[in-house]
């Protein structure tokens, strides 16, 4: 058995249980024995996670749901293998449900040509679907469901108490999810969920990509004040060679350093 690692009480995440980077952030929520992941990640990690929460001694029966907090390929590749293996119901936004159950190669992201991206998108069912303002409830524990448009149409933040697992909303360095019009973005939207999270009472945000972080509220005016700035030029969509970020994030994650 392995020896669990939260990062908060009730809240795993998979790449800082491992001690290494998996992929994207994978939450593992929990109350009890009942549990649900936000996130899966690529299919080709999905048998490592499983396994790894077998180890956590979670009973994979009591999975209570596989949570997409948007249709990018990099959180949601293995959604048809880890309900397949799980048995527990796949969760989305409405705007999700087309690209998920189509495998919709462009939308997804997983086929972007001119970049040479070339993955397969396994289609797979969405069991139910979550809005604004609705609660899901893991044991004792009750997710706040926020809908915050703007990396694309179907994005979906979850607030436990003072925390935001914010998705691809704004990360540690103030970078923000891709902007591509390609898969729903929204700069006028995406300002106004950064605002939304900016006025909110949550003290720390757990993003899907890097390491987690406090409420920083010097960080989040400059990243709207930025956002601001790209509804009057062309070139945010520019993509980054590398990122800094997760360089430093693998080395936290070797040192098992917590928040």
């Amino acid at each position: 058995m392995l020896k669990r690692r939260p990062l908060f009480p009730g809240v795993i995440e998979m790449n800082h249980q491992a001690g290494w980077r998996i992929g994207c952030n994978v939450y593992l929520v929990h109350d009890e024995r009942d549990w649900v992941l936000i996130d899966v990640g690529y299919d080709e990690t999905v048998e490592e996670i499983v396994e790894m929460i077998r180890q956590l001694d979670f009973p994979l029966s009591s999975c209570r749901g596989l949570i997409a907090t948007h249709a990018d390929v990099d959180h949601i590749q293995g959604l048809a293998r880890a309900r397949s293996i799980l048995k527990a119901p796949v969760i989305s936004h409405p705007l999700a449900v087309e690209a998920l159950e189509t495998g919709d190669r462009v939308r997804t992201f997983a086929e972007i040509a001119a970049q040479n991206v070339h993955l397969p998108m396994p289609p797979v069912k969405v069991d139910r679907t979550v809005t604004d303002g609705e609660t899901l409830q893991i044991g004792g524990l009750r997710l706040g469901v926020w809908h915050t448009p703007g990396h694309t149409d179907s994005q979906l933040a979850f607030q436990l108490g003072d925390l935001l697992l914010s998705g691809d909303n704004v990360y540690r360095d103030g970078s923000v999810g891709a902007i591509d019009a390609h898969h729903g973005s929204d700069i006028e939207a995406f300002i106004g969920s950064l605002e939304r999270i900016a006025a909110s009472d949550v003290a720390w945000l757990l993003p899907s990509h890097g390491p987690i972080f406090r409420k920083d509220d010097r960080l989040l005016a400059n990243t709207i004040d930025r956002l601001r700035g790209y509804l009057r030029l062309a070139d945010f969509g520019t993509c980054a060679t590398q990122w800094r970020l997760l360089e430093e994030w693998d080395r936290e994650l070797a040192d098992g350093r917590s928040p």
